[in-house]
């Protein structure tokens, strides 16, 4: 038996946030049953290529693995109907519509605690209700923004144009939290027999994420320093060159930095004047970065990490992107598998990354065609009121 078999998950949300936190619970063997609007369906069907059906794009198959569809009109009636029938059964309500738009269509909390009094009612959000940015939209870019990620890269490089993390690291953060939340709240129904309305708001979400280290001294108060972490902003903190390629190298511990320092010659450095001024000054990684920038291209990506794997040296190659897929630690884990989707063809999928042992996690299915099982779902509904 899977680990959330059992837990029925109504999903009306769109794009990555909400899709990538239901997909997580998908893998665990929850039901989620994937709301969508008639005919286009959630936006996130069109990110990446799909072919030949370009409703089935590549980003949509890995955000909404094993989920069921159906498409409904809440505007009407009829369809509107079947989603209270679908609530009435379910453990959970997850959207990322804005509050006045969801009362509206009699969906907010009120009118689906009426339906289901146990209802585990999840709104994600992209600011909390209770602050003046409330009404406002928002997507990864603007969370970015908002929560102070694009000044990092510019402290970085010195270019002082405001740039985004290239990633849609925002979206993907408070789907973590979105996932966790409605974990932490079934196991209070589980205790308690008792639902409750659960806010997941990105910029809060993102921000508390952004600030675990950034914040640093600017913890304190009163502040004792700026915000930022230094390790993080040092420009030389980069993978450094070698004969063939680049390297990622942690010097992290005195030890480590002394071993290090060793192996590449380079171990005047740390007895020098130089980086005993560095030292109190608290900018002594600057200068260790700069000495195996100097030292690295020396040997070969794979000599280097032989010699650091012998020694017990944090590293590892920069890999492209389109390498990663042939990491043979990840072949080995089976972490990338080929499957045959039954409409959008071959694709490769990333399973789950963490592993249970003392309970099976769920069957990955795949990601579902707009309004794949409308019919099921609405004989199931009809079936429910008799």
């Amino acid at each position: 038996m899977a680990m959330l078999e059992g837990i029925r998950i109504v999903d009306l949300t769109t794009v990555i946030f909400g899709p990538y936190a239901t997909q997580m619970l998908a893998d665990l063997g929850a039901e989620v049953i994937k709301v969508e609007t008639p005919g286009l369906g959630d936006v996130s069907r069109y990110l990446g290529t799909g072919k030949p059906d370009p409703t089935m794009g590549s980003i949509h198959l890995t955000v909404n693995r094993g989920k069921r569809s159906i498409a409904l009109d809440l505007k009407q009636a009829e369809d509107a109907a079947v989603l209270t029938d679908i609530i009435a059964t379910a453990d959970v309500f997850f959207h990322n519509i804005r509050g006045k738009a969801i009362a509206r269509l009699g969906f907010d909390y009120e009118s689906c605690k009426a339906i289901k009094p146990d209802i585990i009612y999840v709104h994600g959000t992209g600011f909390g209700q209770d602050g003046p940015y409330a009404d406002l939209q928002a997507y990864d870019d603007v969370i970015q923004a908002a929560s102070g990620t694009t000044s990092l890269l510019p402290r970085v490089d010195g270019n002082p144009r405001p740039r985004y993390i290239p990633s849609l690291i925002a979206d993907k953060v408070a789907g973590q939290f979105g996932a966790q939340a409605i974990l932490a709240a079934l196991v209070h129904k589980l205790r308690t027999g008792e639902g409750q309305h659960v806010e997941v708001p990105m910029f809060e979400c993102f921000t508390a994420f952004m600030l675990t280290e950034h914040l640093r001294d600017a913890t304190l108060d009163p502040p004792i320093g700026p915000a930022g972490y230094p390790r993080q902003l040092d420009p030389a903190r980069q993978p450094f060159p070698t004969a063939d390629g680049h390297l990622a190298i942690v010097p992290y511990t005195p030890a480590s930095t002394a071993r290090l320092m060793e192996l590449l010659g380079g171990e005047d450095l740390l007895a020098s004047p130089e980086y005993a001024a560095a030292k109190a000054a608290g900018t002594q990684m600057t200068l260790i970065y700069e000495e195996i920038a100097r030292r690295t291209p020396a040997k070969t990506t794979a000599e280097w990490l032989a010699i650091f794997a012998e020694n017990a040296i944090p590293a590892m190659a920069a890999h492209d992107l389109e390498e990663v897929r042939d990491d043979p630690h990840l072949t080995a884990t089976g972490f990338f598998r080929r499957r045959e989707h039954p409409e959008a063809g071959g694709f490769v999928e990333m399973r789950p990354p963490v592993k249970y042992g003392a309970a099976r996690a769920g069957e990955l299915g795949f990601a579902p065609r707009i309004d794949q099982d409308g019919e099921a779902i609405r004989a199931e509904a009809a079936a429910r009121r008799g």
